[in-house]
């Protein structure tokens, strides 16, 4: 091969080749830099990339599991919150049957009793109905179960809807007409105001081991998904203090690769002095 040639620049070649290495380098460099990852698309690493996007979707499915669960947590929420308010009436209410029970007041005394029964009997209806949450309640008399499927398992858990009307409102419904008889009746061990307090700490107590059971699965999730980032981190991300320092030294290399061209550029121009 003729070295002195103006057709074919050998050394202006080496240097092209060297300084578009440089350059491609520098340019995956920036983009690592840029995007904070090593495997930004299947062009860096085509496994990696397809590993992390399957990653990426179960990430993305058990944040809308946990989406889910979390309206389920906020309508048991409500639904225990109402039905501890329930209790307290139907506490309230047990006193005051001992009350009308008393077969030494008078008249006067018991109408009073009464009305503060009706008031009772009232509030707890009340709670029953309002206890909706996202338009769904589950202790009203139209109350329709929640169902979740588990992320994962894919099982199915449901949640039980219970017709607080009936079971609760309606057993102790007729409060406000107690006589001396019927009150203490309500009182005893099958009495309707035992019933409906049972029936009441039934619900509360099914609800409550629900929402634990939403919480572990909630908590479980988060710690899945935790593992999950960690895991794909440690795949596809880039260390930005190796590239950082790699961004230098490719910086430095493509002045010296464009000063090399420079230089190789010019040795044709050297052979004008033979004709001289």
């Amino acid at each position: 091969m003729a070295l002195n040639s103006i057709i074919t620049n050998y050394g202006a070649q080496v240097a092209l080749q060297a300084l578009n290495k440089t350059s491609d380098a520098l340019a995956a460099t920036q983009k690592r830099i840029s995007t904070g990852l090593r495997v930004a698309d299947g062009r860096d690493d085509g496994a990696a990339f397809a590993v992390a996007e399957r990653v990426r979707g179960d990430i993305g499915a058990a944040t809308s599991a946990n989406e889910q669960l979390g309206g389920v947590k906020g309508l048991l929420d409500v639904t225990s919150a109402a039905l501890q308010n329930v209790s307290t009436s139907l506490q309230a209410l047990k006193a005051l049957a001992v009350k009308i029970g008393d077969g030494n007041i008078t008249a006067d005394q018991r109408t009073q009793y009464q009305a503060q029964a009706l008031e009772i009997t009232n509030n707890i209806r009340s709670f029953i109905n309002d206890a909706g949450y996202n338009s769904k309640n589950l202790i009203n008399a139209g109350g329709t179960n929640a169902n979740i499927i588990i992320y994962g398992s894919g099982d199915n858990y449901t949640i039980s809807a219970y017709n607080g009307i009936t079971n609760i409102h309606t057993v102790v419904g007729t409060a406000n007409a107690y006589t001396s008889t019927t009150a203490k009746a309500a009182l005893t061990a099958g009495g309707a105001i035992t019933t409906a307090l049972s029936n009441t700490l039934t619900r509360l107590n099914s609800y409550g081991g629900a929402a634990n059971y939403i919480d572990r699965q909630i908590n479980f999730n988060k710690s899945k998904i935790d593992a999950l980032e960690a895991g794909m981190g440690a795949l596809v991300d880039a260390d930005l203090a190796k590239e950082s320092a790699k961004l230098q030294s490719l910086q430095i290399r493509q002045q010296l690769g464009t000063q090399a061209l420079g230089i190789a550029n010019q040795a044709p121009q050297s052979l004008l002095s033979l004709f001289r």
